[in-house]
């Protein structure tokens, strides 16, 4: 084997060097070490370097040679320069920034590095800052700041970060005002909040310590004039910076967008009490905001500037903002009228009327070209004349200060151009009315019902009956009916109560008495269903105050048939009532007969009650076993109903999945449907019980239920039972009594109108 120290040192056997290399390493020979190394590179192929930079650098990190370490890593980063973070580590492990600041700025700068660490340009950027802003004294090969400077392009979503490291940098160095001048720059160029907090808490932070160190140094040398006034400056210096935050804080906002009317309304609040720059913000507001941009109402702002003008008593300046704002292209012609009616308003508040009155009549006039008031492609100057907004303002001026025909005129405009609402019909005919021109106002009325569909006419068709009723009363019945028939024709359901009543209201009064019958019997089937029971409450009140209460039969039992069953039975038993209050017992015992199929005993307690206090009063034993089967029937029947529904969704439940005894039989006992069929049984059982036996008395209920009922009953009096002596047998010899019956008189309710007082 040649030798190591002889001229041929051509060895490729890596794995001898380093042995040698580490035995020397060991041996603690430093200057035979760091040759052996170096010929070890020459003597092996490039290929196989990396075997043995690492424990040449490890050796020379260990070294207290900074020297030496540095200029063998700049070798080795010829090799491998995307080990450039390591080097980096080390130069800041041994003090040598400079060298640190200038090949970290070389990393940040290369965009082909890939960090091995995984830090993204980002980070090693920030890395970069902290290093040179808090060492100014040590990194003096950087120009610090056109670096960070360079970073505020590059990284515009970290921008508080960098203008605090920068502004570091000069505190580091002792330039106190150039840091303020840094921080001052930040406060008015950051365009988020975040960034904003960030560098004023900085900057606030920055001027206590100033205040502190000074307060500090004062308590230790002493206290002078000079120091004072620099202490007060520094204290008010720092109070203006507090109090300038909200303002600082609206510019941030503003920044972010300028179109921002909110902020521009409160940048003006926090101007308060200083005119000039009021009115300065309301004209840069107006100059900056673009209405078609805007978030909010831009022309808030015109009206705001012309307010203050008016405030401070200058109404020739307040003009002049408001005819500016009236050539502003709005993006909506609502804002424009809005601009219209406050300049009105402005000059009515001055009682400025004829000024008024032209000014709305300007904004109504008729431009050069028309065009639509959704066309959005034509300026909203051309389109303000169909704004209802303003023609209501005009109206209004004209009804109080105007003439008839001039406020006629501009009605008649609003309704020619068909923006009128319901509301603006009304109150042009309520105008006509108040000046005598009644029929001028039902000309009105019915343009209105031309413009509108239901149910937005209710409004002018109830009015319109109204007012013509109380006009004319029942001296043109003819042309009411024809103007209740057309109101009538296609009206909704939900509008149609109010309507009915007040026609049948006509008819009553000033027509017939059988045409407001039929009204009523049109109007329980036109309303809602909702409504019909209260509809037929009012039909069966009047018909028994116009013809009698034995009118209304045929209006109970067309309510029973057409209500709902909760309505239904309600009206059965003011049905029944009023029969037996007649005397029709037996066709009060047929109505609750009949109700009774609606009336499960177990909901409808109340009526089998009153059923029974019924019978009590005007029955007798048969009629009351009657109703006791009827009871039992009607409640067998809907238990049977129950009992269906039950075995139905059972038998579909089954089916679909199978029952436990399906799968396990034998383990459950009876099931279900064992329980269904006994049920059955019993019922069946019940009913064989309930049929009448051929040697007693004919029953229709079981016996022993029946007897205990009656025997209870039998204890309660009745009325209209006749008492009849068992002792006149053996009175005869006295001669036949009369038999003293009882009498009721006839309801007058019965004769109705009939009848005379």
């Amino acid at each position: 084997m040649p030798s190591l120290n002889g001229k041929t040192d051509v060895i490729f056997m890596p794995r001898i060097w380093l042995d040698y290399c580490q035995f020397l390493v060991s041996q603690c020979k430093i200057t035979r070490s760091r040759r052996t190394f170096d010929r070890a590179l020459r003597a092996l192929p490039v290929t196989q370097h990396p075997r043995i930079w690492p424990l040449y650098l490890r050796f020379v990190r260990n070294l207290p040679l900074p020297e030496t370490a540095i200029r063998v890593y700049r070798r080795y980063l010829k090799l491998s320069p995307e080990n450039t973070e390591e080097y980096i580590d080390y130069l800041r492990s041994v003090g040598r920034l400079d060298e640190a600041a200038v090949r970290l700025g070389a990393v940040v700068n290369d965009e082909s590095f890939v960090s091995k660490e995984g830090k993204s340009n980002y980070q090693l950027w920030h890395e970069l800052c902290d290093l040179i802003s808090q060492n100014p004294d040590k990194v003096t090969s950087l120009n610090v700041g056109a670096i960070i400077r360079g970073g505020l392009t590059r990284f515009t979503d970290q921008l508080g970060k960098l203008w605090c490291s920068l502004a570091d940098y000069y505190i580091r160095s002792g330039h106190f005002e150039k840091a303020r001048d840094v921080y001052e720059e930040a406060i008015l160029t950051v365009v988020t909040v975040r960034d904003f907090t960030q560098v004023f808490d900085s900057y606030a932070q920055f001027e206590e310590s100033m205040i502190a160190a000074k307060m500090e140094t004062t308590a230790e040398i002493g206290q002078d004039e000079d120091d004072d006034i620099d202490l007060e400056l520094r204290l008010a210096r720092f109070e203006q910076l507090i109090a300038r935050r909200p303002l600082l804080l609206n510019s941030v906002l503003l920044r972010q967008n300028p179109h921002n009317v909110h902020e521009w309304h409160k940048r003006v609040k926090l101007y308060e009490g200083n005119p000039r720059q009021i009115i300065n913000t309301y004209t840069e507001a107006v100059q900056t905001v673009d209405p078609m941009k805007a978030t909010g109402k831009p022309h808030s702002l015109w009206v705001s500037f012309a307010k203050f003008y008016e405030e401070n008593e200058q109404l020739d300046d307040a003009r002049t903002i408001f005819e500016k704002a009236t050539k502003v292209n709005y993006k909506q012609v609502d804002d424009l009228a809005t601009v219209w009616c406050e300049y009105g308003e402005m000059e009515l508040r001055h009682e400025n009327y004829e000024q008024a009155l032209r000014i709305l009549r300007k904004a109504t006039a008729i431009p050069s070209k028309k065009a639509e008031y959704f066309d959005a492609s034509e300026p909203v100057q051309n389109r303000v004349y169909k704004s209802l907004k303003v023609w209501s303002m005009l109206a209004d001026l004209e009804e109080s200060l105007g003439t008839f025909q001039s406020t006629k005129a501009v009605y008649d405009r609003i309704i020619d151009l068909r923006i009128a609402t319901p509301q603006i019909i009304i109150n042009y005919a309520m105008f006509l009315e108040e000046h005598n021109y009644f029929e001028e106002s039902f000309k009105a009325y019915e343009r209105g019902i031309a413009l509108f569909r239901w149910p937005n006419v209710y409004d002018i068709w109830n009015t319109y009956l109204t007012k013509f009723i109380d006009r004319y009363g029942g001296k043109k019945l003819e042309r009411a009916r024809d103007l209740f028939e057309q109101a009538l024709d296609g009206c909704p359901a939900k509008f149609a109560k109010t309507i009915y009543l007040l026609y049948a209201k006509l008819e009553e009064e000033y027509g017939l008495a059988r045409h407001a019958m039929a009204v009523y019997e049109r109007a329980t089937e036109a309303v809602e269903t909702q409504e019909r029971h209260h509809m037929f409450n009012i039909y069966i009140k009047r018909a028994a105050e116009i013809y009698g209460v034995t009118y209304t039969r045929a209006i109970y039992q067309k309510a029973i048939e057409v209500l709902p069953d909760e309505h239904a039975r309600d009206m059965c038993l003011r049905f029944a009532d009023m029969e037996s209050k007649l005397g029709e017992i037996d066709r009060g015992r047929a109505i609750y007969s009949y109700c009774s199929q609606i009336c499960d005993p177990r909901v409808t307690a109340e009526f089998w009650q009153t059923w029974k206090e019924f019978e009590i009063r005007h029955g007798n034993e048969d009629t009351i076993r009657e109703m006791l089967r009827i009871k039992r029937s009607v409640q067998a029947t809907y238990n049977t109903q129950v009992n269906f529904m039950s075995s139905q969704m059972m038998k579909a439940t089954t089916s679909s999945t199978g029952t436990v005894s399906d799968l396990a039989p034998g383990q459950l006992g009876i099931d279900d449907m064992k329980m269904l069929e006994q049920k059955a049984q019993q019922l069946a059982a019940e009913a064989e019980q309930d049929k009448p036996k051929p040697k007693e008395k004919i029953l229709f209920v079981r016996s022993d239920t029946s007897r205990s009922e009656l025997a209870e009953l039998s204890k309660q009096a009745n009325p209209d039972e006749i008492d009849i002596d068992d002792d006149d047998e053996d009175d005869e010899d006295h001669g036949p009594d009369e038999v003293q019956l009882e009498q009721k008189s006839v309801p007058t309710a019965v004769y109705g109108g009939l009848k005379d007082d």
